[in-house]
């Protein structure tokens, strides 16, 4: 029996989870270190996982199968194909980020009773989000798939009603009373998505006599399993529903500036740029992949919708008085273009949608948690309380500032890469699409340049005066990120070769193929 290197690695942090809240009450810098070695050794396994992955090898591979609830046809089947240990190395490079990020955000604010363990919860809650979020990139089994696609809302309820952002405007009650709100609505959205889902993949055990992706997909390709019309397009749109609420989509995600908002930037990085890929990775893997004709027929639809996203969630960016609330926003735009290259049914579309998620994720995090080191400091999330930032503070703007620009897609930093693959894939296949979506790029321009003419230059706000530069442990947060963002930037070759393979068999499982471009014979 070969070494089960999915699962060890999925595992390690549910582990780290444990032995973190295990730490005594009173030995919170210990349970700070113990979640940062799980989630650093996490990352030495999903190195592993992408070294030994093969991008010309099979679809799904370092395959994982054995009998789980044999009555009930349910397998415990694991296998990454490129897009998968992608975002599996994405997760894994984030979570130290994000430990490290909020290594005080969890400190108590007095003194408490030997029993109160806010630390240990707060970086245990980290960890199993992260091994929760990892096994889903990784099931190829549609039941477990769903169980831990509802399954990391709890700790993420958690994350968001008890570790709130302590820069909140008004009493303690009050941002208590937010928190909860907060929380509340990012629960109810999700599992609400979740439930529809659920009777959705009832339906399809029915109609395939099981759950396993490969076979299903299998069956479809070789025409030994066949849908009715109707009864794939319902089972779509179960399945798209709860993705499009965890992505989120335009109408479905007024949940996500109310959680960003109130959460920790560390959590805030944790929902959109690593829990909210699940919902867009999902589209590409169980959307495409089980119900082609159906995902063909709704394609006009979500590329309208997601196309509003863009636009619209571009808009309110530009209109926020609050930092990560506008932040949230632009998050929502860019969404909308990883669904409209995934659905614009082209190569270079969905390697764009891909590499957005990945770039996203980078670019999301940088920017979030050198915001979450700006609002410590000043204690405010307003944008008007800022001003003259880069005098007193030069290193904390320029990260910022560098942040930004990836955010708006800059040529020579990584999301440019997508963003362009994204506009190029969509323009082949439907021109006035992507058309409309370019708005979005100048809307970017407009929402973080001036965001960052109003946080960091003029003159100086006098309640940001002494305001202290980054320090190391912050330091050692930002530059990496900036590092990588740069060197996928100008060098996204190590993601294009493992990403490219398995769009091709998305590709072929929706039988699509490029648009050839029309070209007049000469006379």
């Amino acid at each position: 029996m070969s070494f089960p290197l999915l699962t060890a690695t999925a595992a390690l942090p549910a582990i780290g989870a444990i032995v973190t809240a295990a730490v005594p009450a009173a030995q919170r810098t210990v349970a700070k270190w113990v979640a940062l070695f799980f989630s650093l050794s996490t990352l030495v396994l999903a190195g592993v996982v992408f070294a030994r992955f093969e991008p010309g090898g099979d679809r799904y591979q370092l395959t994982e199968s054995r009998a789980w609830i044999a009555d009930f046809g349910v397998r415990y089947e694991l296998g990454v194909d490129g897009i998968g240990v992608a975002l599996l190395g994405l997760t894994a490079l984030l979570i130290p980020f994000v430990i490290a990020a909020g290594w005080h955000d969890a400190d108590p604010l007095e003194t408490k009773s030997s029993r109160w363990r806010p630390t240990q919860g707060f970086f245990a809650l980290i960890l199993m989000v992260e091994a929760m979020v990892i096994m889903s990139f990784l099931a190829t089994d549609v039941f477990l798939f769903y169980i831990l696609f509802e399954a990391m809302l709890i700790p993420m309820y958690f994350l968001i009603g008890g570790f709130g952002d302590r820069a909140h405007a008004g009493s303690d009650e009050n941002a208590a009373k937010q928190r909860s709100y907060a929380a509340v609505k990012f629960l109810l959205y999700n599992l609400a998505g979740g439930l529809i889902m659920l009777a959705a993949v009832i339906g399809l055990y029915v109609v395939a006599g099981t759950f396993s992706l490969s076979e299903i997909v299998e069956a479809r390709a070789n025409g030994t399993l066949e849908m009715a019309t109707s009864t794939e397009r319902w089972l779509f749109l179960g399945f798209f529903f709860a993705f499009a609420i965890k992505a989120p989509l335009w109408p479905l995600h007024t949940w996500l500036p109310n959680a960003m908002g109130e959460a920790t930037a560390p959590v805030a990085v944790l929902i959109t740029a690593i829990v909210d890929k699940v919902g867009t990775f999902a589209m590409l893997r169980f959307c495409l992949g089980l119900f082609p004709e159906a995902s063909k027929w709704a394609t006009p639809v979500v590329i309208a919708l997601a196309l509003v996203s863009i636009v619209y969630g571009a808009l309110l960016a530009v209109g926020q008085r609050d930092i990560k609330r506008l932040i949230a926003y632009a998050s929502i735009s860019h969404f909308g273009f990883i669904i409209l290259g995934i659905f614009a049914m082209t190569s270079q579309g969905q390697s764009g949608a891909t590499l957005y998620m990945v770039n996203h994720g980078i670019s999301t995090a940088a920017l979030l948690l050198v915001a979450g080191f700006l609002i410590t400091r000043r204690g405010s999330r307003l944008i008007a309380d800022y001003g003259g930032v880069q005098k007193v503070a030069p290193v904390l703007a320029g990260t910022f500032l560098i942040g930004g620009l990836a955010t708006l897609s800059l040529p020579g930093l990584a999301p440019f890469v997508s963003e362009f693959l994204v506009l190029v894939g969509t323009f082949s296949a439907y021109p006035v699409a992507g058309i409309i979506a370019t708005s979005g790029i100048v809307l970017a321009a407009i929402y973080v340049l001036v965001l960052y003419q109003r946080t960091m230059t003029g003159p100086v706000n006098e309640a940001v005066r002494t305001m202290p530069d980054l320090k190391a442990r912050e330091l050692v947060v930002a530059v990496p990120l900036i590092a990588l963002l740069l060197f996928l930037g100008v060098f996204p070759k190590p993601l294009t070769e493992v990403v490219n393979p398995a769009v091709e068999h998305t590709m072929s499982d929706v039988q699509k193929k490029d648009p050839q471009p029309e070209v007049e014979a000469a006379k």
